[in-house]
């Protein structure tokens, strides 16, 4: 099964190789027919420290590196 990738906006680089990446996702309501913004939250490995606040990243799926970390960073 291949691993998922998204594309999202460094919030925080304030852990060591650790960055929180904010997920923005647009979808039509059911029932208004209204575009709709929702974000999340992913904690992402980042092991050389490379990205900080503000950078646009892609994260993949991976093993968990900890208790929140599922995810890693690929590129910017």
């Amino acid at each position: 099964m291949p691993k998922r990738i998204l594309q999202g906006t460094v919030t925080s680089d304030a852990n060591a190789q650790t960055v929180t990446v904010s997920v923005e996702r647009r979808f039509t309501h059911p029932v208004l027919k209204k575009t709709i913004r929702r974000s999340k939250k992913y904690r992402a490995h980042d092991a050389e420290n490379a990205f900080k606040k503000g950078d646009s990243v892609r994260i993949q799926e991976c093993a968990p590196h900890s208790k929140t970390k599922r995810w890693e960073v690929l590129s910017a």
